[in-house]
């Protein structure tokens, strides 16, 4: 092998990397709100191991579940507010990863480091997202999310699963309209409009939409892909009028790789109610619509679980998959761009 062809092979080693890790130096949705608590709880996310818990005034704190003194995790600790006690020696951690004890042996070279990493957290739309940084900083860009998510012109239900396998393959399903044709073609709001289609791309100021040509507001026709320091997926569903105000159904969605074969599925169910058409909402959404929708997404999970991690390999892909392969082109961009600024 040349030195030109090997150092091609390492780069794509560690773009994929990157990748099947997720990005650094972004937002992720890591777990619903009531995942954490006041007690110290451990998760697996984008290749770390964290611990988070919740101090007397309901924040929430993030370091990763590794004590600097002898790796014990954390989450096997003590909380102290905004720092947390390692239940093996009592190293005390505050939130921004500097020991701020040591009390078998106080004074020592480790009191007032900062060798933990510590990660900024945000709570919105009943999630917790975690800014992913390459090193400990002190202000986090902010978390830009969609408007359906915090304006009070919506409401919103967030429905969380895992799946196994990886989740650009649920990233693909989004991007993927044409496949609620055929795949969900017996639910309730996806039996209708065209078998066929051409789709085309269109900019926005955070991304693309993925569009059918000729068709819209009759079924699942289009999807968006947004970068706003967060990558989030945005699709509408037609509603009958039996499915109550508010207009066509909204989806966003994030995933968010807790292990290279499982992935942390978030989405938001929207529509766009206020005053009485809001409480007619939530309550048809709780007592008639739920169910029908975690139908649609088992139908999802059962065909992506199935595929095999190198589906992606031996592909034939056609017009309908541009989309596709825009966010995956997307990625890739910035998992290189990470890559050139040395952070892996």
């Amino acid at each position: 092998m040349s030195t030109a062809t090997a150092n091609r092979a390492e780069t794509e080693a560690q773009v994929e990397k990157i990748l099947t890790d997720g990005l650094k130096d972004y937002w992720h949705a890591i777990c619903p709100s009531h995942f954490v608590k006041d007690t110290p709880v451990s998760l697996r996310r984008l290749g770390r191991k964290l611990v988070l818990w919740r101090d007397a005034d309901n924040k929430v704190h993030c370091l990763e579940d590794h004590c600097p003194h002898r790796g014990a995790p954390l989450s096997f600790g003590i909380p102290l507010g905004n720092k947390i006690a390692c239940g093996y020696h009592g190293v005390e951690v505050s939130c921004d990863g500097t020991v701020v004890s040591v009390p078998g042996n106080p004074g020592c070279k480790l009191e007032g480091s900062r060798p933990t990493r510590a990660f900024h957290i945000q709570e919105s739309a009943g999630a917790i997202f975690m800014y992913n940084s390459s090193e400990n900083v002190d202000e986090p860009p902010p978390l830009v999310l969609p408007e359906q998510l915090t304006s009070g012109e919506y409401s919103a239900f967030l429905c969380y699963t895992e799946w196994r396998g990886g989740y650009r393959y649920v990233i693909d399903n989004v991007m993927d309209p044409m496949h609620g044709t055929y795949l969900h073609k017996q639910s309730h709001s996806m039996s209708v409009g065209a078998r066929s289609a051409e789709f085309q791309l269109r900019d926005t100021d955070t991304g693309f939409i993925f569009e059918k040509a000729g068709q819209r507001d009759v079924n699942f026709d289009w999807s968006e892909w947004a970068d706003t320091g967060l990558i989030w997926l945005r699709l509408e569903i037609p509603y009958p009028k039996t499915g109550g105000p508010g207009g066509n159904f909204g989806i966003i969605g994030c995933y968010t790789p807790i292990s290279p074969d499982i992935t942390a599925v978030f989405h938001w169910r929207v529509r766009k109610v206020e005053g009485w058409q809001r409480d007619a909402w939530r309550f048809l959404y709780k007592n008639r619509l739920e169910a029908r929708h975690w139908t649609v997404l088992e139908q999802d999970r059962v065909v992506l679980e199935q595929m095999e991690s190198d589906a992606n390999q031996r592909e034939h892909l056609y017009q309908h998959d541009v989309g596709v392969t825009r966010a995956r082109r997307q990625l890739r961009k910035l998992a290189t761009d990470q890559l050139n600024r040395g952070v892996l």
